[in-house]
């Protein structure tokens, strides 16, 4: 019997660099779980790929897929839908694969009401400031997108609580760091290793 894959959550309020810590995860190449990636409404950045970094939908697109109940998660979030495709993310669990989600904070949510057993991990920023200053660096946002930004950042620092681990993203190296050592510690929690146990308790009987 294959034991499922482990299900893992990133995620924080936006700009504090969850794709960014993300890349540098799955650059390494050591990773033994595959990015499940997400479909947004939203226009693709420069650079950004359909199918790479995003699955890009059109509104009426995402809404059926919403109606045909086809997502983890879903929200929307400053005028744009974000979500999880289920079917991805059931299959490659029940091959034994880890998935990596990279989401943002009332997704998360969603996903911990439907799969408590995931391992959620919140990346902070080391304070407010740092975070407007990164949300304004990136260039791609109106004065206005980014107020509402740092609005919703401070309501979802509060939602904290919900998480099983928080990470400071004060240098990406620390913050990967601190990410593996999470998902290593995870593999090795008794409740995931039920199945050995059992084997092991089964030789023990027979001799």
């Amino acid at each position: 019997m294959t034991k499922r894959g482990l299900l893992i959550v990133l995620s924080g309020p936006s700009g504090v660099g969850k794709g960014t810590v993300r890349a540098a995860i799955f650059s390494k190449g050591e990773q033994k779980f595959v990015y499940s990636i997400s479909a947004t409404t939203r226009k693709p950045r420069t650079g950004e790929t359909d199918g790479v970094d995003y699955f890009f939908k059109t509104r009426e697109e995402f809404e059926q897929m919403i109606q045909n109940k086809q997502l983890l998660e879903y929200a929307e979030y400053v005028g744009n839908y974000y979500g999880t495709p289920l079917e991805y993310v059931e299959n490659t669990l029940a091959t034994g694969k880890d998935v990596f989600l990279e989401i943002d904070v009332q997704g998360a949510i969603q996903v911990r009401e439907l799969m408590p057993e995931g391992v959620f991990i919140f990346l902070t920023p080391p304070d407010l400031n740092e975070l407007e200053s990164r949300i304004v660096n990136r260039g791609t946002d109106s004065d206005e997108v980014i107020a509402k930004r740092m609005k919703t950042a401070r309501e979802e620092l509060e939602l904290m609580k919900y998480y099983d681990y928080s990470v400071v993203n004060d240098t990406v190296d620390n913050a990967v760091q601190k990410i593996e050592a999470i998902i290593q510690t995870e593999h090795l929690r008794i409740i995931r290793n039920l199945d050995t146990i059992e084997e092991l308790e089964e030789i023990l009987d027979e001799e």
